[in-house]
């Protein structure tokens, strides 16, 4: 049953940062409400699904379950990325059921109706009775795989389930211009570089720890111990994003001085800045001068997230064997930051159900990042 909001509920979570609370209790413990979640605020807009990486050659499919959603991602034989419904269009089977290429047609396992890889229905075997593969009734050319809206930024495959959100990049457009400059190639090493977390929280938890810096000093001592506090500004873009940055990055060298080549063509200012945003509603990024980073949340459950964390590099030499060290403890070390924060997401998700919970207060100066999250849910689900 879909929810909403009523303006009595919604008042507080609109609020200016000072006077506002966060969202109910309900929002992280009542399945209705996720249901409703997921068809507001994932299939309305533009969310995270996979990595244009796993689908590197024209041929290959990925076979995606999100939100119940099934979807394949293939890349066409004019290299274009394209997602559509993993569904037959005779009787709804499923057509891929494991990643790989694709080897001729796109045949269903059932009747075997074949499509091509840009998802045009090509044969359509006995559909007028034995040896008959055709039929007045049968229009090939309405009956392709349906097609699901979607891009590809910074690596990351963006749906739109609904079909009914603007092009990403108007939606994104904010994002996309103030990261221009990190527009060049991004380079993945495999294994090396990319890890999952799961972690007993609801999704937006996730989200609202890792737009502020405000938990540095006591969660990642580690990192506050060269990028303080005091360093960190907040980012935030109404109805698209919030998030941190710092103005003090240090970069990763081995023994030896050796660091990952930074990004062709990058303004002073990135030479020790970096920043970290929350792309609502369930990417998370992170950019330096020599990589970058997307966090996919994947909602399970209610209460149970994926975290699938992958690293890019901005210079292909940072692939070759020299680099294969540097590359290992880079990941080590963000997977151990990022593992500091689980305690913090799991101990709010049990805080959940403490039935006196208002939604809690916002430090005016520090958390309104984390607030203009909880604003963008409240006003998607009124």
């Amino acid at each position: 049953m879909d929810q909403r909001l009523t303006d009595e509920e919604l008042a507080p979570v609109l609020e200016p940062v000072a006077t506002a609370r966060g969202l109910p209790n309900r929002h992280y413990v009542d399945q209705t409400w996720f249901e409703t979640e997921r068809d507001k605020l994932f299939f309305d807009g533009w969310a995270g699904i996979g990595f244009a990486k796993d689908v590197p050659a024209n041929g290959d499919a990925m076979p995606i379950t999100f939100l119940g959603q099934p979807l394949v991602a293939i890349r066409g034989r004019d290299g274009k990325l394209r997602v559509f419904l993993n569904i037959c269009r005779h009787r709804g089977m499923i057509l891929i059921r494991e990643a790989g290429p694709i080897r001729g047609a796109i045949r269903c396992p059932y009747h075997s109706w074949c499509y091509d890889l840009d998802g045009a229905l090509k044969a359509t075997p006995h559909v007028g009775g034995p040896g008959h593969n055709s039929h007045e009734a049968i229009h090939r050319e309405d009956l392709g795989l349906v097609e699901v809206p979607s891009y590809v930024w910074r690596d990351v495959i963006f749906v739109n389930i609904s079909g009914e959100a603007p092009p990403f990049e108007t939606a994104h457009r904010v994002a996309i211009e103030r990261w221009r400059e990190f527009d060049g190639p991004l380079f993945h090493s495999g294994a090396d570089s990319g890890f999952r977390l799961d972690v007993a929280t609801n999704w937006k938890l996730a989200v609202e720890n890792y737009c502020e810096s405000y938990h540095l000093p006591w969660v990642h001592p580690g990192l506050n111990s060269y990028s303080r506090l005091e360093d960190h500004y907040n980012i935030e873009e109404p109805g698209a994003f919030s998030g941190q940055g710092t103005t003090v990055y240090r970069q990763l060298a081995d023994e030896k001085g050796l660091v990952f080549p930074d990004t062709p063509g990058l303004g002073d200012r990135w030479q020790t800045a970096a920043e970290y945003i929350a792309l609502y509603p369930n990417v998370l990024f992170g950019v330096h001068r020599d990589h970058s980073f997307a966090i996919l949340l994947e909602p399970v459950a209610i209460d149970r997230t994926a975290e699938h964390v992958e690293i890019y590099y901005h210079a292909e030499e940072a692939l070759d064997e020299d680099h294969a060290a540097l590359r290992a403890r880079n990941s080590a070390l963000w997977e151990t930051v990022f593992k500091e924060d689980i305690f913090v997401v799991e101990g709010m998700q049990r805080g959940r159900h403490a039935n006196g919970f208002d939604g809690g207060k916002f430090s005016p100066v520090m958390d309104s990042p984390t607030h203009m999250f909880h604003r963008w849910v409240a006003t998607r689900l009124a």
